[in-house]
């Protein structure tokens, strides 16, 4: 539907009903003019009678009344004409032209919400009418673009009883990542991962308190930063003084204890493992070896050097 070719066809159609419709009000402009004629006339007439002549006098009279009903009722058709037209505007055409070519960058961008996007689909749709296929099980969808192109769509539908639920690996990553983020963060992790409802939905803030009532989940508890229970990859780090990298290379080779709900999320420490004897290891390693304080990785053979 926003093609370009698409688009400047309907705008051509538009230039043409207009035109069509200037046409129309010029006609009823001379209706008008000569409706006014006639009634300016029938009044010189009726001006021009001698009064004692009563008869050819109220005769005018009649005339000159329906002149002026004339004029009345081609009036209200010009005005009826006029707020029937939808109004030109020349630089909203323009604007528009200009998002065919952006819509996709425009629709996946991270900054535009809901709102911009329900404004995009009521500028193209006009309206979509749904009906039921029974013997095929599916929800039959008629869209009737801005133009009036159809397009018709196929969903399954869904039978009695059959839920679309959230993923549970979705729900173990919210009850750990509440540990360490409030509902609006946790929403840009899961859809960052590509993550979506059951229902195929992005994440957003509400849905994710929608998941954690629903799931008996407690809310991210606000603390002091040096008193929080659990703390992310660069505050764990900071508190043992080592590098984040150092920290997370342990992590990953199971030396220190910690979650990783998401691939592109946050690493989650609880403070009691930073102060525990795998904690001081760590620490203790990387102060004897700070070349390479992370140590070997685990299972790495030595390389045997002949001496022969």
């Amino acid at each position: 539907m926003l093609q370009p070719a698409a688009v400047a066809a309907a705008v051509e159609a538009e230039t043409r009903a207009a035109n069509h419709r200037d046409q129309v009000r010029e006609a009823l402009l001379r209706d008008l003019q000569a409706a006014r004629y006639d009634a300016d006339r029938a009044f010189r007439q009726y001006d021009a009678i001698d009064p004692a002549n009563r008869l050819v006098a109220a005769e005018l009279e009649t005339r000159w009344n329906r002149a002026l009903e004339r004029v009345t009722e081609v009036e209200a058709r010009i005005a009826g004409h006029d707020s029937a037209a939808p109004a030109r505007d020349a630089v909203a055409t323009m604007s528009f032209m200009g998002l065919t070519e952006d819509l996709r960058t425009v629709w996946r961008a991270p900054t535009t919400d809901a709102r911009l996007r329900k404004r995009i689909v009521r500028t193209v749709v006009q309206e979509v009418v749904a009906d039921l296929d029974e013997p095929a099980g599916e929800i039959a969808l008629l869209i009737h673009w801005m133009g009036g192109v159809h397009t018709e769509l196929r969903l399954p539908r869904r039978r009695r009883g059959q839920r679309n639920s959230t993923s549970p690996d979705i729900i173990a990553a919210v009850r750990q990542l509440v540990l360490l983020a409030s509902d609006d963060i946790i929403a840009g992790m899961l859809n960052r991962n590509g993550l979506r409802t059951g229902h195929g939905n992005r994440w957003t803030r509400e849905r994710v308190t929608a998941l954690r009532s629903h799931h008996g989940i407690p809310v991210h508890q606000h603390t002091p930063e040096d008193s929080a229970p659990w703390l992310n990859l660069n505050k764990a780090a900071a508190l043992l003084r080592v590098s984040p990298k150092t920290l997370r290379l342990a992590a990953e080779a199971g030396r220190i204890d910690a979650v990783h709900p998401l691939p592109d999320g946050p690493w989650i420490f609880s403070r009691a493992a930073l102060t525990g004897p795998a904690a001081l290891d760590i620490v203790s390693q990387a102060r004897r070896n700070p070349n390479h304080p992370a140590g070997s990785p685990p299972g790495q053979e030595a390389l045997p050097i002949s001496t022969t």
